[in-house]
């Protein structure tokens, strides 16, 4: 595999797109954040996930642009177009990420070198800069881009074991979004690079964690990943729709893509199937075709679906790419317009969602609660947002439907003294008073050395009691020790009783309380 890949697009296509010369430093934003900045912001000392007040302290010149992933897909159109004009068959990960066969680019090009250099030229011609990578798998091969290197034949597991598995996340076209938390849960457990995961035996890899580690596992091996689906195509699974009144307009295609992927899926859902690689077509009125295959990690949506048509069909008929780009524009409307899935998987590779249908249960969702919120007003639905804290409540932070999510705290910092995970899967705002008695008969309190006063024997909730099984803790909390009209002392800890439940209990001035269950 040969990847191609354009270091910080989301920044250079917002450069492109304001007309900013690339030597200003430019950030791209979700929400308050930042998320991509371009190398000279990098330079200024800018980085993903400082705060846009921060970045803009650290660059004052920094110019900052939203996220906008139909900017970065149209801009990105002239780029592949290169690639494909120098290489054809070049399928596109995401705007930014190309990659297409080695093979056939070494034969035609004397060799995988020589097709290296002569794809970093194709793309510097449009005012681009790209980096290459080759390898014999897809993962390996974008990793080798983000370093520059030619991986040679069969050595794709020895380049890759000294990389931290940070890696393994750092591509989100090729990776499930629980990946970091994988690469977290491992980096605890002591393994930093990709050579130490790829050493642990593929058996207990699938037994400890979930599918997508697997597929980690597999990468960080050298192993073949996806190779082109051996499952015979079902017929007629081709999505074609004849245009009357001619699309001429984005606006118009935008409509028309998402009425054809929705009757698509119609189809692959009545086969029983789901898409994987998608090829687009279209063919104007004066009989020109424009065809781009996009390739996904994970089998398509309907929305999915729709929103690669409005990309591609934006950079197509608007011909807008950077500067100096000579794509050719349609020179008549769009007369047909056709998808065509190129590779399929069972569609038991999609989860039904709580909310209905495949695809549509985040879409019904949004409108539901928007509906609600209509009716109800603008602060009955709400929902939480991972916070800053040492407790569990204190790590909510409930935000009206339809604000930025911003945490009360920042959820990035240390905060010493945070309970240890897993958090409880019920909380208790009220906390209810409970006795804990230990082996003398007396009450159980934490000293001012942090220990059980007693061993916690029972515990008395109303009038319950259960026999105290195993605890953990407990663990103090000072806060505001500074402030006496602040000050917070308390102590946690964990306590599971002779029916199997755990408790999260609070000691305080006044004894102690439940403030959770874990269930």
């Amino acid at each position: 595999m040969l990847a191609v890949w354009c270091p910080d697009w989301p920044a250079v296509a917002a450069a492109a797109d304001a007309d900013v010369s690339p030597a200003r430093p430019v950030a791209v934003l979700t929400g308050s954040r930042v998320t991509a900045c371009s190398a000279p912001a990098r330079a200024e000392g800018v980085r993903r996930g400082l705060r846009k007040r921060e970045a803009q302290a650290r660059c004052p010149q920094l110019y900052v642009a939203g996220v906008d992933p139909d900017r970065d897909a149209r801009l990105f159109e002239p780029v592949a177009a290169a690639v494909d004009a120098a290489v054809p068959g070049a399928e596109i990960l995401r705007p930014g990420l190309i990659v297409l066969s080695a093979r056939g680019a070494g034969r035609f090009f004397g060799s995988e070198e020589a097709a290296a250099e002569r794809l970093v030229d194709e793309v510097a011609s449009i005012g681009v800069e790209c980096q290459i990578g080759v390898a014999d798998q897809l993962t390996t091969a974008v990793i080798a881009a983000r370093h520059g290197v030619l991986v040679p034949a069969g050595e794709g597991a020895r380049f890759l074991a000294p990389l931290s598995m940070r890696e393994l996340a750092a591509e989100p076209a090729l990776a499930a979004p629980e990946r970091d938390d994988l690469v977290d849960l491992l980096r605890r457990l002591g393994i930093r690079t990709i050579g130490e995961f790829a050493a642990l035996p593929a058996t207990d890899v699938a037994s400890r964690f979930g599918t997508d580690a697997v597929l980690a596992h597999r990468a960080a091996r050298g192993e073949p990943e996806r190779p082109p689906s051996p499952r015979a195509l079902p017929p007629d699974l081709v999505a074609e729709m004849h245009c009357d009144p001619l699309i001429e307009r984005v606006d118009a295609a935008a409509f028309a893509g998402r009425a054809l992927a929705t009757r698509l899926h119609g189809v692959l859902t009545a086969a029983g199937v789901a898409c994987t690689r998608l090829t687009i077509t279209v063919v104007t009125d004066h009989g020109e075709t424009h065809t781009r295959t996009w390739r996904c990690a994970e089998p398509l949506t309907p929305e999915a679906t729709a929103d690669r048509v409005r990309w591609q069909i934006d950079g197509w008929l608007t011909g807008r790419g950077r500067r100096g780009s000579d794509t050719p524009r349609p020179s008549a409307g769009i007369a047909v317009l056709r998808l065509d899935p190129v590779e399929v998987v069972s569609a038991g590779a999609l989860q039904p969602g709580l909310w209905g249908g495949v695809g549509e249960e985040d879409e019904r969702a949004r409108r539901a609660l928007t509906r609600v919120q209509g009716l109800l007003g603008g602060d009955a639905v709400r929902v939480g947002v991972l916070s800053g804290g040492r407790g569990p409540a204190e790590r909510i932070t409930l935000l009206p439907w339809g604000e930025e999510h911003t945490p009360e705290r920042d959820p990035d910092q240390p905060w010493p003294g945070r309970l240890p995970e897993p958090s409880p899967t019920t909380l208790f705002p009220a906390r209810p008073r409970i006795r804990v008695t230990g082996t003398g008969g007396g009450d159980v309190v934490v000293t001012d050395r942090g220990m059980f006063s007693d061993v916690p024997v029972h515990v008395a909730w109303g009038s319950r009691s259960w026999r105290v099984e195993a605890c953990a803790g407990p663990w103090p909390v000072d806060e505001w020790w500074w402030d006496p009209r602040h000050v917070t002392t308390i102590s946690r800890a964990q306590i599971l009783l002779e029916d199997s439940r755990a408790l999260l209990v609070v000691c305080d001035a006044e004894g102690w309380a439940v403030e959770g269950i874990y269930e």
